[in-house]
């Protein structure tokens, strides 16, 4: 059974950092493209930050410059690395493996973020 299990998530004030963790079981996440995704009330889902089995990170312009993503193979977990943090970065963020452009095969529950201004 593949479980992708989500932690990290929190309240923040705006310029604050988090570190989001994405702990994979029965799947090796390294072995197809990984992804971070958010979701806010009333907006569509944005994959936030992609990873692909190589190595290429594919970032939304949205985060571009204030994000990472990486993964620990050993570990199998996956992360996001979130600095000056705004309230619109707001929302619940879900890890995903098996990712193709929008879809993906297997979903985390999600951590939900919150950025106080």
């Amino acid at each position: 059974q593949v479980q992708l299990v989500e932690s990290g998530g929190g309240s923040v004030q705006a310029g604050g950092s988090l570190t989001l963790s994405c702990a994979a079981s029965g799947y090796t996440l390294s072995s197809s493209r990984m992804a971070w995704f958010r979701q806010a009330p009333g907006k569509e889902r944005e994959r936030v930050a992609s990873l692909s089995s190589y190595g290429m990170t594919i970032y939304a312009q949205s985060v571009k410059g204030r994000f990472t993503i990486s993964q620990d193979s050993a570990k199998n977990t996956l992360y996001l690395q979130m600095n000056s943090l705004t309230p619109e970065d707001t929302a619940m963020y879900l890890c995903a493996a098996g990712v193709v452009d929008m879809n993906a095969r297997y979903w985390g529950q999600g951590t939900q973020v919150t950025v106080s201004s």
